[in-house]
């Protein structure tokens, strides 16, 4: 195979369906690398005030920490209002309607937060597949490469060694 030719490679180009030509020579492979962003910094830089907000509260949400505290002071509200002398109690059994009120407005407010959060940690997933691919993509270009020049080494060699077996039988005297 001769360095100077391009060669076809099977994968496209982001977004199009154009096939990507193999880089002859390190030089060309060289042109074509584009810096490697990291996905995670790259998300966190494109995240705006109140998704940096929706980010911290989903992740301090979903945690054991939370649920214990939530486990917690139901608990205690509850069981005060349960047990607790009747002057004292402020939610009265059964109904627990402040209780229930307070508790439906938590998931109000943590609903949308939640899925606020679960949006961007699925465009960073995304961003990550992008990046996944883009490496992929350089990695295939640099072994199509290396294959050539292995190639072109191969053929040198057989050249090589076809050229010392027509010597050796020069040299050698026929019997």
């Amino acid at each position: 195979m001769n360095s100077g030719k391009m060669t076809l490679i099977l994968h496209t180009q982001k977004h199009t369906n154009m096939p990507v030509k193999a880089p002859s020579s390190l030089e060309q492979l060289k042109k074509l690398r584009k810096p490697l962003v990291n996905p995670n910094v790259a998300h966190k830089q494109s995240f705006t005030g109140v998704e940096k907000m929706a980010v911290w509260i989903t992740d301090k949400v979903g945690t054991m920490g939370f649920f214990f505290i939530i486990l917690i002071w139901t608990i205690v509200w509850l069981g005060w209002n349960i047990f607790a002398p009747k002057a004292m109690q402020f939610d009265p059994y059964p109904a627990f309607v402040l209780w229930l009120f307070i508790s439906n407005m938590i998931q109000i407010f943590l609903m949308p937060l939640i899925m606020i959060g679960q949006n961007l940690q699925g465009r960073h997933s995304e961003y990550r597949a992008e990046s996944d691919f883009e490496v992929n993509v350089k990695a295939e270009r640099e072994i199509e490469t290396i294959l050539t020049h292995l190639e072109n080494q191969n053929e040198l060699i057989l050249k090589i060694l076809s050229h010392l077996g027509e010597d050796d039988n020069a040299v050698k005297p026929q019997s």
